[in-house]
């Protein structure tokens, strides 16, 4: 199919087992040869990625700088970010 899907925060608002449906098209969706490029805030979803791009230090005018790329598990081990540590839990 080759699409690219754009998606700003999909899952906002929904119960935990809704994001489980949620992820699931989106897995059929990319299954089938396209592309899904989502701006999301849930941990879930973002362990789920191929490729993660982290824009901060922080919000706002603090904001507005790549500040990690890379694969969830490289974003874990080794970034210094907030969005790091949501992912590692801390």
């Amino acid at each position: 199919m080759d699409n690219i899907y754009i998606l700003d925060e999909p899952t906002t608002g929904l119960h935990a087992a809704d994001i489980e449906k949620v992820i699931s098209i989106l897995e059929s969706i990319v299954d089938k040869g396209n592309t899904v490029i989502i701006i999301e805030h849930n941990t879930d979803v973002m362990k789920l990625a191929d490729y993660i791009i982290d824009i901060g230090p922080d919000g706002g005018t603090k904001g507005g700088e790549v500040v990690f790329m890379g694969t969830p598990k490289q974003m874990i081990e080794s970034a210094d970010t907030i969005t790091a540590k949501y992912l590692r839990k801390e």
